[in-house]
């Protein structure tokens, strides 16, 4: 079996000035069609919502859109709790919490359902990348405004020369990769 650190080298590919120039976008869709190497990123990822013995510590595993939804869903199966999809402005259909943001190349709004947790939920959320911080911040907010306990953000990957951990200080925030 490849190392994770194998995993991840062989399925995460550099694509240069996407989607605008001056961007190197972290390209996942190697990883994704690799079950074994997709399997181990879902396992690894999970382990956030686990205490030092393996029981699960999260009632809730969020999803950021996009690609959040696709590490998000099999992270809460693995889990054994429910998934609860962070979308853009616009996309969810019942009564939403919003809240604003900048990221790397623009402004975003993201939205969760008002009634997605039952107060006191433990949420352990999910992303691919962690670049500036402002996603993860804005998703952070939302979760907390619906009453419901943080327990952890997990990404697949860090971009270390933009400030998304700085922008985090006092969160837990867990990587596989750091790039």
């Amino acid at each position: 079996m490849r190392s994770l650190e194998q995993v991840l080298q062989d399925g995460i590919r550099d694509i240069q000035d996407y989607p605008q120039a001056g961007v190197v976008f972290k390209d996942i869709t190697p990883l994704l069609a690799d079950h074994s190497g997709f399997t181990q990123v879902v396992e690894a990822l999970a382990a956030s919502g686990r205490d030092a013995d393996g029981n699960v510590v999260v009632d809730k595993v969020v999803g950021i859109e996009a690609r959040g939804f696709i590490l998000a869903a099999p992270v809460a199966l693995a889990l054994g709790t429910g998934f609860v999809p962070v979308r853009k402005k616009g996309k969810l259909p019942a009564a939403t919490y919003e809240e604003s943001y900048t990221l790397e190349y623009g402004e975003a709004t993201i939205e969760v359902h008002q009634d997605a947790f039952q107060p006191g939920d433990r949420v352990l959320v999910i992303d691919d990348v962690l670049a500036t911080g402002g996603t993860v911040e804005a998703c952070l907010r939302l979760v907390r405004r619906c009453s419901a306990e943080v327990v952890a953000t997990s990404v697949l990957i860090e971009l270390s020369f933009l400030p998304g951990r700085e922008r985090l200080a006092g969160e837990r925030v867990d990587t596989l990769v750091t790039v």
